[in-house]
């Protein structure tokens, strides 16, 4: 897209929100820019200027507006108990509108290695699902995350198991919310980096319980393929303990689940990831250029968003 030119006065291209009559900004846009204070000018320059959509250039200075396609979702973040991991951990949940329907589908989002609930979600995720939902390319659903340590999502020391907290606690939480059903039972489970190898560990455990979740996703998941690599991040109590979990042992473990994998080729988890995906032939088998970063992790939120939304239940 083209830059104004230099020493011409920045003038709306065509008929925008925000543009007034004469190719002026609207008192509209200037009240609203003004409120929000420093980086404005430049803001607002973009926006007269038809670089920048009225409700981009308000979602960056943090205002809000009417229009559906411009809400950025409500993320809410709580304190809870857990007694499987032993400690207080955070609730947070990330929904489509400020006023979400009631039963509202739940999707988990698992946090990568050195991560916690707040960081889980790649960046853009809110905005995106709340876009999505609001303009009904995919129904009406939301993500939880919670805190679980630096542990593959799995009981490493006793009395601190975040799996459990999954299973059993997870859904007694969004119940008690007015989220996921009558008894808050996420349909689907996502995850980054050694969330999505916990993603399908928890599609796998949710599998055994013949209570299978519709979907699992996962965005580079951490599939190493050898044990003095997998060694080096001190998790596992040996080689036992991790090959009993690794997916890549595992292979039938997700059969009949639908399941989407998606990782850059510079990736240190490519050649692992590419394993699974020959082995498997899951729905979504996503590789393009990119590395283990929050980069490549936002290129995927739309993908991700929309493959997770093809999986909400039907209201019964």
């Amino acid at each position: 897209m083209g830059q104004p030119r230099r020493g011409r006065p920045a003038q709306c291209t065509g008929p925008r929100l925000g543009c007034g009559v004469n190719g002026r900004v609207s008192r509209r846009t200037a009240l609203a820019a003004g409120a929000a204070g420093l980086g404005v000018a430049g803001v607002a320059a973009a926006t007269a200027a038809g670089l920048t959509p009225l409700g981009q250039a308000l979602q960056v200075l943090g205002v809000t507006t009417d229009s559906p396609v411009t809400q950025v979702g409500s993320l809410r973040v709580e304190r809870v108990h857990s007694a499987a991991r032993g400690r207080d951990v955070d609730l947070v949940l990330f929904l489509p509108s400020k006023k979400p329907p009631p039963d509202l589908p739940m999707s988990l989002m698992l946090h990568g290695l050195h991560g916690n609930a707040r960081s889980a979600a790649p960046s853009g995720l809110l905005k995106q699902l709340a876009t999505d939902v609001a303009r009904k390319a995919v129904p009406a659903y939301g993500y939880v995350a919670v805190d679980g340590g630096d542990n593959y999502w799995h009981e490493v020391r006793p009395g601190d198991d975040p799996m459990a907290m999954l299973l059993e606690e997870v859904p007694r939480w969004l119940a008690a919310r007015g989220l996921g059903g009558a008894h808050g039972l996420p349909f689907a489970c996502a995850g980054v980096s050694m969330g999505g190898f916990g993603a399908m560990v928890y599609g796998r455990r949710r599998a055994e319980r013949r209570q299978p979740p519709e979907a699992i996703a996962a965005i580079s998941p951490a599939l190493i393929t050898n044990w003095p690599e997998m060694a080096k991040r001190h998790i596992f109590t040996g080689q036992s303990d991790w090959t009993s979990l690794d997916p890549l042992r595992h292979l039938t473990a997700l059969r009949g689940i639908p399941t989407a994998l998606w990782c850059g080729t510079e990736d240190s988890f490519i050649t692992g990831v590419r394993r699974y995906i020959a082995a498997t032939h899951p729905a979504v088998g996503y590789t393009a250029k990119g590395i283990h970063s929050d980069t490549f992790f936002h290129s995927v939120v739309p993908s991700l968003v929309s493959f997770v939304g093809k999986h909400v239940p039907r209201a019964v």
